[in-house]
């Protein structure tokens, strides 16, 4: 590569260097943003680190296999809300589609938002665990101490029974974190809101 106009021959090999170096820059740039997506497609495709399935109907079969599944509900900090499944575990035959209610209530006197994350444990089971309806799919609004109840619909793929890696899985846990989400994390920056009772 020459730069025009440029006559010192050490010159040109430090503007090379430079030229290569931002180019190497870019692309590191460009790939950090392009991970972000292969990583989130990675962990929904194999279950990576307890990232669970979404499946669109039933599971056409059943296997006399049963697990207990578990359930964990927990809140990050500055949302004013009390979350909790109705039942902390079930029993289900690999295949067999179940629904479990959570329950929300908004503690405080102002309107919040909420956007639940999830993840299964153990990790191996993230592959088998697929929810038909979800919460977490969508962000929860609740008025000034009001209550609502979500489902979350799910079933075990009855494959996990070919997979060695699961031969002795017995339980699963399905754990959620409510984070503040949309507008109800400007009043939160803004000032302690007194009304709200702890947790």
């Amino acid at each position: 590569m020459r730069f025009p106009g440029i006559k010192s021959a050490e010159m040109q090999r430090h503007l090379v260097v430079a030229a290569g170096a931002g180019v190497l820059a870019l692309a590191t740039l460009g790939l950090s943003f392009a991970a972000v997506p292969f990583y989130t497609w990675f962990c929904k495709t194999t279950g990576y680190g307890g990232t669970t399935q979404v499946a669109v109907s039933a599971p056409v079969r059943q296997i006399d296999r049963t697990f207990e599944i578990r359930f964990d509900a927990n809140l990050s900090p500055g949302l004013p809300w009390r979350f909790h499944p109705d039942q902390p575990t079930i029993t289900v035959h690999g295949g067999e589609v179940a629904t479990v209610n959570f329950h929300l209530e908004n503690l405080s006197d102002r309107p919040t938002a909420g956007q639940a994350v999830y993840n299964v444990a153990p990790d191996v089971a993230g592959g088998y665990f697929n929810k038909i309806v979800c919460f977490c799919f969508s962000e929860q609004k609740l008025a000034p101490h009001e209550v609502a109840d979500v489902p979350v619909t799910f079933f075990v793929d009855p494959d996990i029974d070919a997979d060695r890696d699961t031969r002795s899985l017995t339980s699963i846990t399905l754990s959620y974190t409510f984070f503040p989400a949309g507008d109800s994390t400007r009043p939160l920056a803004a000032g302690p809101d007194n009304s709200t009772p702890k947790l």
